[in-house]
């Protein structure tokens, strides 16, 4: 491994990320609410670590072999996860241990949602402002925008692309060279978070709700200015909006791109994955919306299918935005919602859950086993779109889909050993391996009341659950290390 390259790249990254401190720092300064030394100090040493970083080995130009793609995404994560806490620990006008500023900082960067905060409306404009920016960088992952900058210091950036995007085919490229693909991506998600931020002031948000709630939308987050999250606003057209841009990007982000690049519509509805995305959103409304009016739980249909079907979009997607307390809801939906997000949004999007597209494979998979008992000498190869899927591939969604369930079951377990009731347990667990947010029972308000060695291991599971475990759990391989 170049142990020299990975301290350089690593030391770009914090440099890079020390100057996203800059814009709560500016918002400290016009709403006076005496953050200004929290995010100054910080993004001056992170700027200087980053720094010692890079200046020794700042002539180092090599390659970087796979090994060291998967080392510096999980090292950077880390380190930026705790280098974001530093302003929240620090902040003189919230008050958070270093567990909790920890796992809030985890959280907004890994676009969990889950938060130990209460009291957001009384928060300084700053760290309200700084948690929905974690998100938005975490979106679509701080690597894939630095990996853009990395080819002009002499650094291939493509094994950092392959360890960070989510989904089980990461070898296609949207543009020939690496550096021109992570741009691609960035001109499309801030294309779409600006024109998210202007839906929302146009309709009622102020620009400070605005802005800060289109970084969490787009990055699927959760994360609100308000206690109440969305249902602070009591709107149905905010709740539209929401629930159109929440939607927009769980979409393959690839997808996105080759549509915009030929102007064609026809790019989505020929994409089996986007439909089947679709099939299931609009199926989960039409579930939840049902059991809501049938049930009573709202006077009117339209009341139903405006909570019902804003939730179902919410958990779906994994965004975990709240109309609703969906929690007191009849037993068979939060259980139902919770479980949608086990599928997630589509692959190469923002949301978090298995993706779309390996719970399609393994569908399409079940049915060829089927199949099979009774024409067991046939060649049935899964396909998608036509063609055929390579054996690699289905043995790695099924490697991912067993290795997925078995660490959900143990990490249930485990957290019952530590106290927790098994609903809380269980869906401590999915909220954060899910990268949802919200939970049920003891968490459904917020992760606050857990002891400290829950909340760094949900920490730990928010980390794995985004990079999407074996990116991680390579890393306790000793062929990893084995020269």
């Amino acid at each position: 491994m170049h142990n020299k390259i990975i301290l350089k790249v690593l030391g770009i990254l914090l440099m890079v990320f020390s100057v996203t401190l800059i814009p709560p720092f500016f918002i400290s300064i016009l709403y006076m609410d005496n953050g200004t030394d929290d995010f100054g100090f910080s993004a001056l040493g992170l700027f200087l670590l980053g720094l010692s970083f890079w200046l020794p080995n700042r002539h180092e130009s090599r390659d970087l072999k796979i090994r060291d793609g998967f080392l510096i995404v999980v090292m950077f994560w880390t380190v930026l996860g705790f280098a974001a806490a530093v302003p929240m620990y620090f902040a003189t006008n919230i008050n958070l241990s270093l567990t909790d500023a920890i796992f809030e900082a985890f959280s907004g960067l890994t676009t969990t949602g889950a938060t130990v905060i209460s009291g957001l409306d009384h928060l300084p404009p700053s760290i309200l402002w700084y948690r929905q920016q974690l998100q938005w960088l975490g979106g679509m992952g701080i690597i894939v925008l630095a990996v853009a900058i990395l080819p002009m210091l002499g650094i291939g950036g493509m094994q950092l692309y392959r360890a960070e995007t989510p989904g089980p085919v990461k070898d296609n490229k949207l543009a020939p060279r690496i550096s021109e693909t992570a741009k691609a991506l960035w001109y499309i998600y801030l294309g779409i978070t600006t024109a998210c931020a202007v839906s929302f002031w146009m309709a009622g948000m102020n620009w400070f709700d605005a802005i800060t709630h289109s970084f969490s939308t787009v990055a699927i987050g959760g994360f609100s200015t308000h206690d109440a999250s969305i249902g602070y606003f009591n709107s149905v057209e905010i709740e539209v909006i929401t629930m159109i841009f929440m939607y927009i990007a769980g979409i393959n982000f690839a997808l996105h791109f080759t549509a915009f690049r030929h102007m064609s519509v026809q790019r989505y509805l020929s994409d089996p994955e986007y439909k089947v995305y679709t099939l299931i959103l609009l199926g989960g409304i039409a579930i939840v919306t049902s059991y809501l009016y049938g049930t009573q739980t709202y006077g009117t249909w339209q009341e139903a299918l405006r909570y019902g079907s804003f939730q179902v979009m919410s958990i779906g997607t994994t965004a975990g935005f709240a109309s609703a307390d969906f929690s007191s809801w009849p037993a068979f939906l939060p259980i139902f919602l919770i479980l949608m997000s086990y599928i997630g949004a589509s692959a190469y999007s923002t949301g978090g859950g298995m993706k779309v597209i390996r719970v399609m494979l393994l569908f399409k998979q079940g049915l060829r086993e089927v199949h099979k008992l009774l024409h067991p000498n046939a060649l049935m190869p899964v396909k998608l779109s036509g063609k055929p899927v390579s054996e690699k591939i289905m043995a790695a969604v099924w490697g991912f889909f067993s290795l997925y369930v078995f660490i959900v079951l143990v990490s249930t377990l485990l957290l019952m050993a530590m106290g927790l009731e098994p609903l809380t347990a269980f869906s401590a667990v999915t909220a954060t391996i899910t990268n949802l947010g919200p939970g049920l029972g003891g968490v459904a308000s917020n992760f606050s009341n857990l002891s400290d060695p829950v909340k760094w291991f949900l920490t730990f599971l928010m980390v794995l659950g985004r990079l999407e475990l074996f990116t991680i759990l390579v890393l306790f391989t000793a062929a990893f290390w084995r020269k």
